[in-house]
């Protein structure tokens, strides 16, 4: 018997097929190129597509001149090292403070893109030049995360094509893989973050759908390459890296399962664990070879995982050390003010002043990275077990890969804001599925975005991120609820209270706070209460997910699998 991932029938990709084989399981992925489900979808992406890519496009352009964050000047300088700088100086530079941390194929990237950066502005690769953002240099800056955002937009496509075309509606609003196209190319954190605050993480998250498609597709070697490049450009995605690891052990070295659906052990292919094996150490070779050889590899991984920088960032994540961080604060008010703590004794606001450091706590435990890695680890497994025991096809593994993002998130060190979207976007591709996964999407989505406000803290971008935040939820919510009208509302009364609740907090974190008098005593409330409130709701959004992945039946999504 195959095992779980071949339960649908595999053919090319590019196959012009009319009848998919998905068609029997209502509600799934497709796994076979896909195609077939573009054809029951009425002809393929047809106009719509390159139209809705080109429009996201113009919208990125608009953006152009907006308001950068310090990232901007973070990627200036990688350009400048790299392209001044032989290759064993690039992680020992030090003239700017925000030094290379990148892993060695994002640092090969900035030197590819140094050499068309000089014909825009040779000033900017000057490794002095610091805090330098000329017109010409914000115009390249800006411009090279627009084209290589063809990367992610050819993915969104392929991730389109792996959508069952069951659920089909005469309109094309109606349509899941319309729908999906739109939640991931306008999606509006990723159009914040990176065309706004400045990053690249366009191409890099166009990377990991890539290989999520591919491995839909069962062109497994595909996906696991993809995904070492990936780990190799940024390592944040490390945290998903179980679910990769774990997935590809069970659905592709494993070639068959036993009649009651376990795993028929003697069924282990070495030639596929040993291509795997060599995919993985030709990649980490062509990256990190260069530094072995020089020595540099500790300096490297310093450079990498700088624990020094703290538990949290300056703006707390909203995940469960926010919570704890927030529960030390009132227990040390508390203990001051009934004389159960000597406030001579205790830190000054260590955790709320802006500065990214190490610190300790009043009250509680102070939290060690060896605590956290030991919570992220303890918090991933079950997920990982559930992949391994109870392998549902490319539904349980994105359901491992979100849930390992989501945990990473709640209890990793240093987390920043921005990782969110690595739950967020693949999400997307469970949402257009099933009713209970588009709820869940729009809770750790309007959640997850609405803590990303704090990144555009300047006045012009107020109503821009209000508009782009508020026509993206709008279209979330309307679209799902068409698309799943017959299984009744999405979310409970409770969750929809909670989600209102949003609005007046953001009408007193940007209009009562400044004008009260506790802007200059308290000055950092409004990162507090939107950081905390936030929490709460991601932290609901993972433990629904959770629960929603060990109680459902094994039994039954094998069956419709």
């Amino acid at each position: 018997m195959r095992p779980a991932t071949a339960a649908f029938r595999t053919v090319p990709a590019g196959s012009p097929l009319p009848v998919c084989a998905c068609a029997v399981a209502p509600q799934r992925f497709c796994q076979g190129g896909c195609d077939m489900a573009v054809a029951a979808a009425g002809g393929g992406s047809g106009g719509w597509f390159p139209a809705l890519a080109l429009g996201v496009s113009l919208l990125k352009c608009l953006l152009i001149p907006t308001y950068h964050s310090t990232d901007f000047e973070v990627h200036r300088n990688w350009l400048a090292i790299t392209h001044n700088l032989p290759v064993s100086q690039w992680y020992y530079e030090a003239t700017s403070e925000w030094t290379l941390d990148y892993p060695p194929f994002f640092a090969w990237f900035e030197c590819a893109l140094s050499h068309i950066a000089k014909y825009f502005d040779p000033e900017m690769l000057v490794i002095q030049n610091l805090n330098y953002a000329s017109h010409a240099t914000v115009l390249f800056q800006r411009l090279s995360v627009i084209l290589t955002d063809t990367l992610f937009i050819y993915a969104v496509h392929e991730c389109c094509r792996c959508v069952s075309g069951k659920r089909i509606g005469k309109d094309l609003l109606e349509k899941p893989m319309f729908v999906l196209a739109v939640l991931l190319l306008w999606n509006f954190g990723l159009l914040i973050v990176d065309h706004i605050h400045f990053q690249y993480n366009g191409f890099l998250f166009g990377l990991m759908l890539l290989s999520v498609a591919r491995l839909f597709q069962e062109r497994h070697l595909e996906g696991a390459a993809l995904f070492a490049v990936l780990l190799h450009f940024k390592h944040i995605y490390i945290y998903v890296a179980p679910a990769y690891g774990v997935y590809l052990l069970r659905s592709y070295c494993f070639t068959e399962n036993k009649a009651d659906g376990s795993l028929k052990w003697s069924s282990f292919s070495f030639l596929r664990i040993t291509l795997l094996g060599l995919i993985v150490c030709l990649v980490s070779a062509l990256s990190l070879g260069p530094f072995i050889v020089l020595g540099q590899l500790p300096q490297l991984i310093s450079r990498l995982f700088p624990f020094k920088r703290g538990l949290c960032h300056a703006y707390w994540a909203p995940n469960f050390w926010a919570l704890y961080n927030a529960v030390d604060k009132a227990l040390a008010v508390i203990g001051v003010k009934y004389k159960f703590l000597d406030p001579e004794k205790m830190q000054k606001a260590a955790m709320t002043g802006g500065l990214v450091q190490e610190f300790q706590h009043t009250v509680l435990p102070s939290v060690t990275p060896f605590a956290t890695l030991i919570c992220t680890v303890v918090s991933i497994l079950p997920s990982v077990f559930c992949l391994w025991f109870k392998p549902q096809g490319p539904r349980g593994f994105l359901q491992c890969l979100i849930l390992c993002a989501l945990s990473s998130f709640m209890f990793g060190w240093h987390v920043h804001e921005k990782a969110i979207l690595l739950a967020i976007l693949p999400l997307s591709l469970l949402s257009v599925q099933r009713a209970k996964d588009a709820g869940l999407y729009l809770i750790l989505t309007t959640t997850g975005h609405f803590s990303l406000f704090p990144l555009l803290f300047t006045a012009p971008e107020l109503p821009i991120k209000i508009l782009l935040m508020l026509l993206f939820t709008v279209y979330s919510f309307s679209s799902l609820r068409t698309l799943f009208r017959k299984n009744g509302p999405l979310l409970n009364w409770l969750e929809i209270l909670y989600l209102t609740a949003l609005v007046p907090l953001e009408i007193f974190c940007e209009i009562v706070f400044p004008l009260s008098p506790w802007k200059l005593k308290l000055p950092f409330i409004p990162l507090l209460l939107t950081s905390v409130y936030c929490a709460l709701g991601i932290t609901y959004a993972w433990l629904k997910l959770y629960v929603s992945v060990l109680t459902e039946s094994a039994t039954v999504r094998q069956k419709a699998e």
